[in-house]
């Protein structure tokens, strides 16, 4: 393992003004996103969507700093038989690949699930490396609701993630290392405070107990939000304040940087929080955002599956690309949102 390259790589992700596009979607998700826009969700069409993302020289090129592929995508070619891969690397950003194959009901804890993915992982991994996959990323799902998440699924899914990363790492790939307290339920803010705690706790615990270098991954964490369906919403600095300092007392200062899920955010609220929490520095470690619907819902909608609207597609991109990178600078004000509109 060369830590001092996989520390480039990590720090290359997180650099200022700059963040990761999560392109990672299963064939699933995509579907139910494409069935939104009234597009069929062929190989042709997702195959088109994406190259669409990454020919937007201006988002590429400016804000994007590496890219979540899904399976699928790692191995397409665009349309002029240039490889995904080699668009993206041409654009100055960093090739990465979603190696989890999705979770599975965690046995004797109702409700709660377990990622999956780990068996012939090693021999993906290498595969991966040699297309052209600088690093990797692997999710992990804990869901706050009555009398969950048990002690069990926090332990086993922390588990699962240190021994993915410590598995990229002997593979010369950065893990991102992504565990998601969901915010679907109805607790407030300290709920999810809470919980997220003693999931990064137990997290950095594992990573530890498997040897992963800290300085050589990057942590995907959600923010401490309110769950979706809770009448008390917490106001953006409440979310900035709460999420710092969280991290201050659960991530060690050796790792490079923090990408954060918009996790079901809206667009805005996802750029708003990333801003406030940048007001409050200086911090630790580069933070910033790996965005999947935050980045791409407006895309997808000018869009449309339509060869005609590929540039207002990528426009769409460009702009919610700019506004993330602004706020990883602490420098996003709403005012901009109008102008653009």
């Amino acid at each position: 393992m060369n830590l001092t390259e996989l520390n480039r790589i990590a720090t290359a992700l997180v650099a200022p003004g700059k963040g990761i596009l999560a392109a990672d979607e299963s064939s699933g998700t995509i579907k139910k996103r494409f069935d939104a826009i009234g597009v069929e969700s062929t190989e042709e069409n997702r195959r088109d969507y994406r190259e669409m993302l990454f020919r937007s020289n201006e988002a590429m090129s400016r804000y994007i700093s590496g890219v979540i592929l899904y399976d699928e995508t790692i191995w397409q070619n665009a349309k002029d038989g240039t490889p995904l891969v080699k668009l993206i690397e041409q654009s100055g950003a960093i090739p990465g690949i979603k190696v989890d194959e999705g979770t599975q009901p965690l046995p004797m804890c109702p409700g709660e699930l377990v990622t999956v993915g780990l068996d012939k992982l090693a021999e993906r991994l290498k595969k991966y490396y040699e297309r052209g996959a600088r690093f990797a990323k692997w999710r992990a799902v804990i869901d706050i609701g009555s009398g969950i998440p048990s002690m069990t699924a926090i332990s086993v899914n922390a588990h699962a993630l240190a021994r993915y990363a410590a598995l990229c790492q002997a593979a010369q790939i950065v893990p991102i290392v992504e565990p998601e307290v969901l915010m679907d339920g109805d607790h407030d803010i300290d709920r999810c405070y809470e919980v997220t705690s003693r999931v990064l706790n137990k997290t950095f615990q594992e990573l530890r107990v498997q040897r992963v270098a800290l300085e050589g991954m990057v942590l995907k964490p959600n923010m401490a939000i309110s769950g979706k369906k809770s009448p008390k919403q917490a106001a953006a600095e409440e979310v900035a304040e709460k999420t710092i300092r969280l991290l201050r007392a659960c991530v060690p200062a050796a790792v490079p940087g923090i990408a954060f899920l918009s996790g079901g955010q809206s667009d805005e609220e996802a750029t708003a929080h990333l801003n406030a929490m940048h007001k409050l520095g200086p911090l630790p470690w580069g933070l910033t955002f790996s965005y999947g619907r935050a980045l791409q819902a407006a895309p997808q909608k000018a869009w449309s599956g339509k060869a005609e609207n590929v540039a207002a597609g990528q426009n769409a991109f460009s702009h919610r690309a700019r506004m993330n990178g602004l706020a990883s600078r602490g420098e996003w004000q709403s005012g901009l949102e109008q102008k653009a509109a």
